[in-house]
């Protein structure tokens, strides 16, 4: 059967660990010069709806060290929803490559492509989730502080949008406290406000300090995502508490790890002594992007690489 990466939620614990498992082995090999070309003669294609740097980067470079192709397909080259439909593109595509990555805005647009496809569909952000980055911010975790994240306390300081979700989704999984700050008006979806509440994965404050308290791992993101463009200067009054600056910083664990998935606004959400200090990890997760990325890929493929290198827990 079809699977698809739309989210993290329709992982099973296994499949979560496996993933994390095979991306770190990948990187592992990538480093010494072993070559992995798991997905030799696939093609990847690649649709843009959103401006991009990592995800095309990563995605691009991601599939030739495995062994394929990746086939760029920028904003103006389909127009989705007005030159063709979501379901002729989806079904156009997957009769000639064996892949769908796809960065939109709306998240029925990667549903419906999925729906539509005969081959796997990756969401490579969604305007309510973000799980490719969620995957490379778990693997960056796990290289400091282990594999057993149930004792690690992430503070998320900022909108509560699709990295909040995200988050949300890696808490349930990952079994970590997750507590999220941000103003009020700016809370996520109300269906993922009752799933943090009811399964006690954390809190939901307007109070960064309580957030950030003690926290091991601390993570902003832009306050004016792409397509919100017209509420920046209102989104910079209504955050300018949320700042993540050396002050605000002192509040966490002592080592704690700082994590900004980029494009970062400095003098914004975050400062540059912060994004730039010694406890900035924000360079090892963009380049995990590669290395996760490479994990869903060949899962989609080619699960038995998976199974063999990430074994069910317990075995």
């Amino acid at each position: 059967m079809k699977r698809d990466f739309l989210d993290l939620s329709s992982l099973s614990a296994d499949e979560f660990n496996g993933l994390l498992t095979l991306a770190a082995r990948l990187k592992a090999e990538l480093k010494i010069g072993v070559e992995h070309p798991h997905l030799r003669g696939k093609t990847l294609a690649m649709v843009f709806q959103k401006q991009s740097l990592r995800t095309r980067v990563t995605f691009e470079a991601g599939m030739a060290q495995l062994g394929g192709h990746a086939i760029y397909l920028a904003p103006g080259d389909i127009g989705i929803g007005e030159r063709e439909s979501v379901k002729d593109v989806a079904r156009t595509l997957s009769r000639t490559v064996d892949l769908i990555m796809i960065r939109t805005f709306a998240h029925q647009t990667a549903v419906e492509m999925a729906h539509e496809s005969r081959v796997p569909v990756i969401n490579g952000l969604s305007d309510l989730l973000h799980p490719c980055q969620l995957l490379a911010d778990l693997l960056t975790m796990r290289e400091r502080h282990g594999s057993d994240l149930s004792k690690i306390r992430v503070a998320f300081l900022g909108d509560g949008f699709n990295m909040a979700h995200s988050w949300i989704e890696a808490a349930a999984l990952g079994g970590f406290e997750l507590r999220i700050a941000c103003p009020a008006g700016y809370e996520p979806q109300k269906a993922f406000i009752d799933r943090i509440r009811r399964e006690e994965l954390g809190v939901i404050t307007d109070d960064p300090a309580e957030a950030i308290k003690d926290a091991d791992v601390v993570y902003t993101d832009t306050w004016t995502s792409m397509g919100q463009e017209k509420e920046a200067a209102k989104r910079r009054r209504d955050f300018k508490e949320f700042q993540l600056n050396k002050a605000m910083l002192k509040r966490a664990s002592r080592d704690a790890l700082v994590m900004h998935c980029l494009p970062a606004h400095r003098g914004e959400e975050i400062t540059d002594e912060v994004i730039d200090g010694p406890q900035s990890v924000v360079l090892d997760q963009a380049e995990n992007r590669l290395h996760a990325q490479k994990a869903v890929m060949v899962w989609l493929l080619r699960p038995e690489i998976m199974q063999v290198v990430a074994p069910r827990a317990g075995n």
